[in-house]
């Protein structure tokens, strides 16, 4: 089986309002007068989806969510579904991000059933693994990191079209990257997984590097063995920035 496109998507967690709208359209009239190699996608917060969705209709750039909730609706004050998602617009959605893991106690199996609604609504999943500071100390990384994909990823994901995202905890929004030699170790351990859990299947979706990365050193992390891409924080809320690692995939 054929590797997927390389996707680079860019999670703005919670920032950006409707004046932040600008940022994507600079992003997407770059997409699109010079189309890159990569897939493209912004993933603002809930609020953002529909107007983005709108604004972006028809462009090189894809939109996403950055949550959804397993059930389909329900009784859940404040929550969104994989439906309301792709309704509003999107056509991806970030589940299992270390930040709703540690945060918000989300446990590989709950991730799982995340991952099952986003394929009940049509939605692509970028599913995140990573390990914490404390984990690689103790020389607990590809344990960890694999054990999550195990248990993150259904079977029903086989022959769709999906995403890995290896973030490694301590790496996000602190600067610290890994090197290069551990990012390879981790991801290589991941394609490994996937083809043990897909079979042949398990050799094409993307795996994406993500943690502090930015324009000064995508092109090294992107070239790297088994990368497939980039899940990009603080850096894609600037069209600059953004397009910086885009144009580097």
């Amino acid at each position: 089986m054929t590797a997927a496109r390389p996707l680079v998507a860019g999670n703005w967690k919670m920032n950006g309002l409707g004046l932040s709208l600008d940022e994507a359209r600079a992003v997407s009239a770059a997409v699109d007068a010079q189309p890159p190699a990569c897939r493209v996608a912004l993933c603002p917060p809930a609020t953002l989806v529909a107007r983005m969705a709108d604004l972006l209709n028809g462009t090189g750039v894809e939109v996403g969510g950055q949550d959804c909730r397993a059930e389909e609706s329900g009784a859940f004050t404040g929550d969104i579904s994989a439906e309301m998602l792709a309704d509003a617009g999107a056509g991806l959605v970030i589940l299992g991000h270390s930040e709703r893991r540690a945060g918000y106690g989300e446990s590989d199996a709950l991730v799982a059933a995340k991952t099952e609604a986003a394929l009940r609504a049509g939605l692509e999943p970028i599913v995140c693994v990573g390990e914490t500071l404390q984990q690689r100390e103790a020389g607990e990384t590809l344990s960890v990191v694999t054990g999550q994909v195990r248990g993150s990823l259904p079977a029903s994901l086989a022959g769709k079209a999906f995403a890995v995202a290896y973030e490694p905890v301590w790496a996000i929004g602190t600067g610290l990257t890994p090197t290069l030699e551990q990012i390879e170790e981790v991801h290589v351990a991941i394609r490994e997984t996937l083809v043990e859990v897909f079979g042949e299947a398990g050799k094409g979706p993307p795996i994406l590097y993500g943690g502090s990365v930015k324009p000064s050193n995508a092109a090294e992390i992107l070239k790297a063995r088994e990368v497939g891409g980039a899940l990009v924080g603080g850096a894609s809320l600037k069209a600059a920035d953004f397009l910086g690692i885009v144009t580097a995939a």
